[in-house]
C-alpha cells in the first residue's frame, strides 16, 4: 500500500529542489517567505555566513495592533511592507525572492508585491 505525503512534506520537497539554485549573498541576500494557517513569516538572509539580517512576521507587536489576522492578504501586505523598509534600514536594496516551496498567488504574491512597492528590488 503506498503512503501518501501530506502537502507540507511535498512543499519541502519543492522548497529543497529550488534551494540548490537560489542562493543569498552579502550583495544580494535571500528574501524567505513562510506561511502557516494564521501568519505569515518572512526573512532575509544571508545564506554565506548563515545569518538573518532582518526578519517580520505578522505575529510582531507593531504590525499585530494594524492588521485583524496574518492568515489572509491584508496581514501578508503588511508583512512585506514591513521587510522592505526594515532591509532598506540596513541598507538592503537588491534580494533574491525564495517562495519556500508555495505557488506565487494569494498571500505569498500579495508579500511580494508590497516589498516590490516599498522599494526592494527582485
Amino acid at each position: 500500500m503506498l503512503l501518501k505525503e501530506d502537502k507540507n512534506a511535498k512543499r519541502q520537497k519543492r522548497h529543497l529542489r529550488t534551494r540548490k539554485h537560489i542562493v543569498g549573498t552579502a550583495e544580494r541576500p535571500r528574501l524567505n517567505v513562510f506561511r502557516s494557517l494564521n501568519n505569515i513569516y518572512a526573512q532575509v538572509i544571508n545564506d554565506v555566513t548563515g545569518e538573518t539580517i532582518v526578519s517580520a512576521s505578522s505575529l510582531d507587536k507593531d504590525l499585530k495592533g494594524t492588521i485583524v489576522s496574518g492568515g489572509n492578504l491584508e496581514g501578508a501586505k503588511a508583512v512585506g511592507k514591513a521587510i522592505a523598509t526594515r532591509a532598506k534600514e540596513k541598507g538592503i536594496e537588491k534580494v533574491v525572492f525564495d517562495r519556500g516551496g508555495y505557488l506565487y498567488h494569494g498571500r505569498v504574491a500579495a508579500l511580494a508585491d508590497a516589498a516590490r512597492e516599498a522599494g526592494l528590488e527582485f
